[in-house]
């Protein structure tokens, strides 16, 4: 009776139906919703494995290697091109009223508090977030996952835990990196663009620095880095259809991740402000 020509028709009538805007945009926000709660729970899990057992310290030296060592030389480059296109661009303007020595202070204070941290979180998801989404997406349609469960391994604690600790671990150095790469690149151009001295731009960047700027640099890549790590393997973790669902969610990953840091980095420079006129 379950294959009668009638319950088919019936089956064809039902989904002719069911497909409307109102029905398509409800089906939509509830896949969405979903995708947010179950996001949250791998988050959750992930971060409360940290500290709990098992510790794969073996996993998380790779991933220390993958992420901060190769992402270095991008970040090294990146940042020295950045510091010097903002003493071309600011130095312009500066010289115009005769403050051309002002350059180190805009360049130090814009590098650490907001270009070097949301500038580095963008590179290493670019690099890293599709590395992860794709790797673990290929594990799971290998079904290396499945036998990994089997054999009484939880994922969470294999995969996902060593890529947030090695990402915790490494984003805020190489955020240093890219501040002092531009700094470099900074002291350069004004060297041979607004005919600065060396020790003056670096005085003048070193003054212009305190407390509340550096806290507000080096806390936002742990929000960072907890994104871009939690959002790869999230994505990595949830393939469906195959070779062709690892191509989707490595670019998910990547668009998903990046959108995240720049809201998150608007909100935590709100908070950052407030505290540091509070605390600071």
């Amino acid at each position: 009776m379950a294959d009668t020509p009638l319950q088919v028709t019936g089956s064809e009538e039902k989904t002719e139906d069911q497909l409307t805007v109102t029905n398509v945009v409800v089906g939509a926000l509830k896949r969405a919703v979903a995708d947010v709660q179950d996001y949250s729970i791998m988050v959750g899990r992930g971060l409360a494995s940290i500290f709990t057992g098992p510790h794969y310290v073996q996993d998380i030296l790779q991933q220390m290697d993958s992420i901060g060592a190769g992402s270095l030389p991008i970040i090294l480059l990146s940042g020295f091109f950045i510091g010097a296109v903002m003493v071309l661009q600011t130095g312009s303007q500066f010289t115009r009223f005769g403050q051309s020595s002002l350059t180190g202070d805009v360049v130090a204070i814009a590098l650490v508090r907001e270009l070097g941290p949301s500038l580095t979180g963008l590179l290493v998801t670019g690099r890293c977030t599709t590395g992860i989404a794709s790797e673990l997406g290929s594990m799971l349609v290998t079904e290396q996952v499945d036998a990994m469960r089997a054999m009484g391994t939880d994922p969470i604690h294999k995969l996902v835990a060593p890529r947030i600790i090695a990402t915790l671990l490494t984003l805020p150095l190489l955020t240093a990196m890219t501040d002092f790469s531009g700094l470099v690149g900074g002291c350069v151009a004004s060297i041979f663009s607004l005919r600065l001295g060396v020790v003056e731009f670096w005085r003048r960047a070193i003054d212009a620095l305190d407390f509340a700027d550096l806290m507000q640099g080096f806390t936002k890549p742990m929000f960072f880095a907890v994104i871009l790590a939690t959002v790869g393997c999230y994505r990595g973790l949830t393939v469906r259809g195959g070779t062709q669902g690892v191509g989707r969610a490595t670019t998910q990953a990547a668009v998903i991740s990046s959108v995240m840091i720049i809201v998150a980095d608007a909100f935590l420079t709100k908070v950052a402000l407030y505290l540091g006129g509070k605390l600071f």
